[in-house]
């Protein structure tokens, strides 16, 4: 049991590591600069990123690494250490709640809402910045998550 908790700590680790450093990569420079652009062209090619990253690796990295967060949880519960199972669960906590579920429940519906818009007009533009704004606010939220997620697995492994 001790060496799936281990390989499963490390694997979360990573997994929520190259997460955060995705949706940091959104937060500071890429969504900067799709606000520099014509909404039109900014709305293109976010709609892009969209059904591209649904197909993408990017998937096989995010939905696992929540699913590895339920078994570190459990296995967090099931024999518990103390420290080091209070950071297991926080850091399943950030990842899955904070992280997974909020792109759920606010970045994918903004995603299609902005699939559904024309790319040019007052109703686009308006739809865009507001997008730009909320879009990059969540982000955020899932960036710091992840990050502090992969800190606390690692900080875990540490104290097993």
């Amino acid at each position: 049991m001790q060496i799936v908790l281990i390989l499963s700590l490390v694997a979360a680790a990573i997994g929520s590591g190259l997460v955060a450093g995705i949706f940091f990569a959104f937060s500071t420079f890429i969504m900067a600069a799709f606000s520099r652009i014509p909404a039109e062209q900014g709305i293109a090619a976010m709609n892009s990123i969209n059904v591209t990253i649904v197909r993408s690796p990017f998937m096989a990295l995010f939905v696992p690494t929540a699913m590895l967060c339920i078994v570190i949880s459990v296995l967090a519960l099931m024999n518990w250490r103390g420290g080091a199972s209070a950071l297991m669960l926080a850091g399943a906590a950030l990842y899955v709640l904070a992280s997974f579920l909020s792109t759920i429940i606010f970045n994918v519906p903004m995603n299609d809402a902005l699939a559904k818009v024309g790319g040019n007009g007052t109703e686009a533009a308006a739809l865009w910045a507001t997008y730009l704004k909320d879009w990059t606010w969540w982000n955020h939220v899932r960036t710091i998550a992840s990050l502090l997620a992969s800190v606390a697995f690692g900080r875990a492994l540490m104290m097993i």
